[in-house]
């Protein structure tokens, strides 16, 4: 359990995200949070790198809940001075709800085992879980100079990427290992290895599942901005969760300046409603379009859908919470229109090129009604909110 979420032992995939901003300002931290718990993060992690930081972790917590009514746990990332900060502060480690820990970056040599040990006990204290958060570009020297000089003595030596892997894979169970030697629970340990290239990601993370039985977080690291980190992310964590592999998952997205933080939390809702893991709004299902479909109506209808349903989730998650599975069609000419419209819960198909001027509608595969004129996007709209009514029970209703 990260809070009041659970995590692994055949639970849902829980989403995760991270703020940016500096957490010493409390106001600004506590919106954020807000923010990407609103747009669907179940756990957020927050930065605590100084003293400043730390102090005013309680302070963020009061004000999401009291400013904001949001109850979201709030994991601590913690590198370098960790052990400094959980020993100094208790009242901040109290009101986290799980404490981050990168392994490489607790000391060396026999501070680093101190160090380690202390941020453990910490945890234990406090009754938190921990993640062992294992990050290739921040891995433990040490370990990984003693890997690459075995490597080399080898008669056929392994790539490079490999022992990187293998360095990965150790220090992260050697870690957790450690941690519960010291008395933490095994079932108070989540574990991930973080890597910016996708084929490294899903080689680590399959040798990762494969020795071990803790609760894996994914993601990949620094996958980038835009397309390319939405892809790369999307790629990378759609291979190992039709694997079963990944109990949560981040999308650790670049945001252009001043942007939209919550895009890293859409990604991971649509990856996971995408591959039928989890269902978190409507689905709108539209055709690309082609020659067929010179007229942009139906494209500005599915928006217009989406937009609709969307905006009605912020009633119906607590009103109507089935209506997650809703599936809705929004289709432009009669070469696949019908089809998908009848597959669909609800589903209008649009007139393409040269076809008549009129716009059936299918409800649970049947035709009910044929729309058209100036009106067919608010009257398929009311249809949709009619069949909402009729389908869905409100919450704490029988079904």
């Amino acid at each position: 359990m990260v809070g009041d979420v659970p995590v692994g032992g055949g639970a849902p995939v829980v989403v995760q995200s991270m703020t940016n901003t500096d957490t010493k300002d409390a106001v600004a931290t506590a919106a954020q949070i807000a923010e990407l718990a609103l747009a669907g993060s179940e756990v957020v992690r927050i930065t605590v790198n100084n003293r400043e930081s730390a102090a005013a972790v309680p302070e963020v917590l009061a004000r999401l809940r009291d400013d904001h009514g949001v109850a979201a746990p709030v994991v601590g990332d913690f590198h370098y001075n960790g052990h400094t900060l959980l020993r100094e502060f208790p009242e901040m480690a109290d009101a986290l709800a799980k404490f981050r820990i990168n392994p490489g970056n607790v000391g060396r040599g026999p501070r680093h085992d101190r160090n380690f040990a202390e941020m453990i006990d910490a945890a234990i204290a406090h009754g938190k879980p921990v993640r062992i958060g294992v990050n290739a570009g921040s891995l433990d020297p040490e370990l990984l100079d003693a890997l690459m000089e075995e490597n080399a003595r080898r008669v056929t030596p392994k790539s490079g990427s490999d022992v990187l892997r293998e360095a990965m894979v150790q220090s992260a169970l050697g870690s957790a290992e450690a941690a519960e030697e010291l008395g933490l629970p095994h079932d108070r340990i989540v574990v991930s290895c973080k890597v910016s290239r996708l084929p490294d990601m899903v080689a680590v993370y399959r040798d990762l599942a494969s020795r071990c039985d803790y609760p894996l977080h994914l993601g990949l690291t620094e996958a980038g901005m835009g397309a390319k980190g939405i892809i790369a992310t999307t790629a990378a964590l759609s291979v190992l969760l039709e694997e079963g592999i990944g109990d949560t998952i981040r999308a650790s997205l670049t945001p252009e300046p001043g942007g939209d933080r919550t895009i890293e939390v859409r990604t991971c809702l649509d990856i996971l409603q995408s591959l039928g893991l989890r269902s978190f709004r409507p689905e709108v299902t539209a055709c690309p379009g082609c020659g067929r479909t010179t007229s942009s109506v139906f494209q500005e209808l599915a928006q217009t859908i989406q937009a609709h349903l969307d905006r009605r989730m912020e009633v119906w998650r607590t009103e109507r919470p089935g209506v997650v599975d809703l599936h809705v069609a929004v289709m432009g000419c009669i070469v696949n229109g019908p089809g998908e419209s009848r597959a669909a819960d609800i589903g209008i198909s649009l007139p393409g090129t040269g076809e008549e001027p009129r716009a059936p509608v299918y409800v649970d595969g049947e035709k009910v009604a044929t729309l058209e004129g100036p009106t067919l996007a608010e009257d398929f709209i009311r249809m949709v909110e009619d069949y909402v009514e009729r389908r869905y029970a409100p919450a704490g209703s029988a079904a």
